[in-house]
């Protein structure tokens, strides 16, 4: 007897942006290139969440600037969602954008079966109140410890530091592989040059470097986040995943993508 062809249930991938809209932000163009990189980057998304059906890859944004406030409140299916352009005007509330992220983390409102989250703060500067204490709560979440937690820079101003405690430690820094060392999606472990690493924030120093980022955090991400344990060379028992390779970037003295401009 043939068996009902049956839909398995996929499992939920949410992917959250904590975006700076802080008074700097609208100084040299950068937040109308903040809202174009998540613009152009939706499709690729959608393609990625289309090619693992495993996975119903689920998108919001936070923005902060004198306060935090869910830009995309309910978690929206990528494909479905039209992107909202940020307005730019105020202070740095980060860490108050870290406690919202870190509520929507509890369980519930997370499902059991949810996936690793993936986490992506963008911010050109320094927060001015509590990060501390936005990050000890955050980090008191279990999704929170599994999530892939990167961190993207605008510029030179933005607090490399901050950035990196909200990522976290650096496994090549005084852990088991060498300096600038992660692994690759694919099990290997591919060399980076200092200060390419996933691990550590991602300056982009103007447009194209910001938006290949985006990219490569909504698709290369995304892809190695929705696929099960089982098919993930190097996944940990924990749930974390290894992150794939970077793309090339402006910090790469070798491309040739413009000039320095933030």
């Amino acid at each position: 007897m043939p068996f009902p062809n049956v839909r398995l249930a996929n499992r939920p991938l949410h992917f959250i942006y904590l975006c700076d809209c802080s008074g700097s932000m609208a100084a040299q163009g950068k937040m109308q290139a903040l809202n174009q990189a998540i613009r152009q980057s939706l499709p690729g998304m959608a393609e990625v969440a289309r090619q693992n059906p495993e996975a119903r890859v689920l998108v919001r944004a936070v923005s902060f600037a004198d306060r935090a406030s869910w830009h995309i409140a309910q978690p929206t299916p990528v494909e479905q969602l039209q992107w909202v352009d940020l307005q730019a005007g105020g202070v740095t509330a980060m860490g108050e954008a870290l406690e919202l992220v870190a509520a929507e983390l509890r369980s519930p409102p997370m499902e059991e079966r949810a996936l690793p989250p993936v986490l992506v703060l963008i911010s050109d500067g320094q927060p001015t109140d509590d990060f501390e204490a936005g990050l000890r709560s955050l980090l008191r979440q279990p999704w929170a410890q599994k999530a892939v937690r990167l961190a993207i820079a605008m510029g030179h101003d933005a607090d490399l530091e901050v950035l990196q405690q909200f990522i976290g430690s650096d496994p090549g820094v005084g852990g088991g592989l060498p300096a600038g060392e992660v692994p690759g999606a694919s099990g290997q472990a591919p060399r980076h040059r200092p200060g390419k690493s996933p691990r550590r924030p991602l300056q982009a120093s103007n447009a194209t470097a910001l938006a290949q980022y985006i990219q490569w955090a909504s698709t290369a991400v995304v892809g190695a986040a929705s696929m099960p344990a089982s098919r993930v060379a190097g996944a940990t028992a924990d749930g974390n995943i290894p992150l794939p390779d970077l793309p090339p970037t402006v910090m790469d003295p070798t491309d040739d993508v413009g000039p320095l401009v933030w």
